[in-house]
């Protein structure tokens, strides 16, 4: 009797192909679902980087955007443009504007300093992210008040996942 050889077919490196596809479908359906009320507040960490940034201030949703893809295929360089809605004069403009995230290592992304001579209140830059996160931009206006847009973002490929020293 021969001994069984096992060649690589086409019929199973579709079936081996189509595994893999169904095992990353459920995973990321799992983290797409829809967050109830129970969840759509931020996780503790993130709301104390977001509370130290504000001084305790309160935070609106609106005038900030933060846009980043919301499936990244490499956590590595993923770029990212937070805009506000601002006449960025010298009465009504940014001060400044900070990227939080959920799952880094450290909480604190970036920080921007702006004023009413940057002409427009834009900052685009590339960060890490560790894997599938939350991500929450907030802007300081000139006159204390303090606004944000959160984004949840599904990462394939992680980075940074070592542990601060």
């Amino acid at each position: 009797m021969k001994p069984r050889t096992h060649a690589l077919t086409r019929r199973t490196l579709l079936a081996q192909g189509g595994g893999v596809v169904g095992w990353l479908w459920v995973g990321n359906a799992a983290a797409q679902q829809a967050p109830s009320a129970a969840t759509d507040a931020l996780p503790d960490a993130l709301a104390a980087a977001v509370s130290t940034f504000t001084n305790g201030a309160p935070v609106k949703a609106g005038r900030v955007k933060l846009d980043i893809a919301n499936l990244v295929d490499n956590g590595n360089s993923v770029p990212t443009t937070v805009t506000v809605e601002s006449p960025m004069t010298a009465a009504d403009h940014v001060t400044a504007i900070a990227v939080f995230n959920e799952r880094n290592p450290q909480r604190e992304v970036f920080k921007a300093q702006l004023g009413p001579l940057a002409g427009k209140a834009e900052v685009s830059t590339r960060i890490r992210l560790a894997t599938t996160q939350k991500l929450i931009a907030v802007a300081r206006m000139s006159d204390g008040s303090y606004w944000q847009h959160t984004v949840d973002v599904i990462v394939t490929l992680a980075a940074c996942i070592e542990e601060p020293a």
